[in-house]
């Protein structure tokens, strides 16, 4: 008789899911599936609403990463209502959207992923976890915890409000930055710069040594990417080009509003989430870890992985010491965690870039706009990969349709793949102990879902 082994709750991702490891008659691995649970429902329940409400309701999302859906539906609205945000207001959410990335990568990497491997994966799991790190470098966690403080507040000395944002209005930004405080502001930035590298030496140190022996136990798939690039291949998170990249290495590149030319969304019949696979290719849609098809991954070794280079010095020094190591493209799963501390380093140098810009606090913020039917599709790098907003108004400026591919909907499929390879590799029996379903659950977590 087929056996189940469920892992519920998965613990340590940001957000609801459940792991079913199906057993055959022999007690083999036969399949094993991620379920995501929840249902939102904002594609529905934002139709008929005024246009200009959307960057505020979609906030409520997710209570993490609030701002990349409030500028990715704030920029698609732009789009619905034909308008351009001046020089100051364009800087001023891409600020707010770099800094975001700040607090949400410290979050990710010592909260939740960080206890794997500064403990070992079966160490139990009342040790396993950020008090267990409190406990074994009191120093290091107080000062994670001020860092990711100081990002929050940043962002609301600049907007008002660090968490479900209201400050990205249509055409622009609600407020200009003063002198006062953009000084103020650059002075916190190179505290957090110098965070950002001692971090990733810890890392590199401490963490990054075990990833070799567990990567060998998840034994990673093999994928496409997907990323954002500007027009010379540089990293971006606000605004670029989307990249699809092959595992060969081959690359396509398409503007945001073209994504369902090159994307098309899936759901199978045992999961109430849907997935996404790249159309483009014509090879169909398939999960077999063994022979996959359409399958691309988001993220942060995405990112890495599809772009040429990254623009800011101590980042591109980064890259290509971790190319140099690893290749390009690098498939290894638990390297997104690598590549997620090489991204603060260039998140926080891309802060202190956008504060060096003397048009940051020009007066003009918002360009005039007025309802109209129209369509609108915004793009964002969000934390967990490409953030795709699109949205279709009616004469009143109101929606009658939205559609949005959120990071961790680009993940499910390959999460999918990592988790049957997994649970097989790891040779999981119906007695599998906690340090096997951990493991099960590291392959997980490395997608910050």
């Amino acid at each position: 008789m087929t056996q189940v082994i469920s892992i519920h709750p998965v613990t340590r991702i940001e957000g609801h899911a459940r792991i079913d490891i199906h057993l055959d008659d022999s007690g083999q691995v036969s399949d094993a599936r991620l379920h995501i649970d929840a249902l939102r429902g904002f594609e529905q329940f934002v139709v008929g609403r005024p246009a200009e409400e959307i960057p505020r309701i979609v906030s409520r999302i997710c209570g993490v990463c609030p701002w990349m859906h409030h500028l990715a539906a704030a920029k698609a609205i732009d789009g619905c209502f034909a308008v351009t945000p001046p020089p100051a207001g364009n800087l001023l959410r891409e600020l707010c959207h770099v800094l975001a990335h700040i607090h949400d990568k410290i979050l990710h990497f010592f909260f939740l992923a960080s206890p794997d491997f500064i403990f070992e994966p079966d160490s139990d799991f009342s040790v396993r976890n950020i008090m267990g790190l409190v406990r074994r470098e009191p120093g290091l966690a107080a000062e994670v915890v001020r860092m990711r403080q100081l990002s929050l507040m940043m962002l609301e000395r600049i907007a008002g409000k660090a968490v479900h944002p209201v400050a990205a209005v249509v055409g622009g930004f609600a407020k200009p930055m003063t002198g006062e405080e953009r000084q103020g502001l650059l002075a916190d930035g190179r505290i957090l710069l110098d965070f950002a590298c001692r971090a990733l030496r810890y890392a590199k140190e401490k963490v990054f040594c075990r990833f070799a022996d567990e990567e060998s136990a998840l034994n990673p798939i093999t994928t496409g990417f997907l990323g954002t690039v500007d027009g010379q291949g540089n990293l971006r998170f606000y605004e670029g080009l989307l990249r699809l990249m092959r595992a060969d290495s081959s690359v396509t590149a398409f503007a945001a509003p073209d994504y369902a030319s090159h994307l098309s969304e899936w759901v199978e019949p045992w999961s109430t989430a849907k997935m996404v696979y790249a159309s483009a290719w014509n090879e169909g849609f398939s999960l077999d870890p063994d022979a996959p098809r359409g399958i691309y991954r988001v993220n942060t070794l995405a990112r890495l992985n599809v772009c040429d280079r990254i623009a800011t010095p101590l980042a591109q020094a980064e890259l290509e010491a971790f190319r140099a190591r690893f290749g390009r493209p690098a498939q290894g799963t638990l390297l997104a965690h690598w590549a997620r501390l090489i991204e603060l380093v260039y998140a926080c140098e891309r802060v202190l870039e956008l504060l060096a810009d003397e048009r940051i606090t020009g007066p003009l913020i918002r360009t005039p706009a007025e309802p109209r039917a129209g369509r609108g599709i915004g793009h964002v790098e969000a934390p967990r990969g490409t953030l795709i907003h699109d949205y279709t108004t009616d004469d009143n400026g109101c929606i009658v349709r939205a559609n949005l591919i959120v990071g961790t909907t680009h993940n499910i499929a390959p999460m999918n793949m990592n988790v049957r390879r997994a649970a097989a590799n790891l040779a999981v029996k119906a007695t599998a102990d906690a340090m096997f379903l951990n493991r099960i659950e590291m392959a997980v977590r490395a997608y910050d879902p």
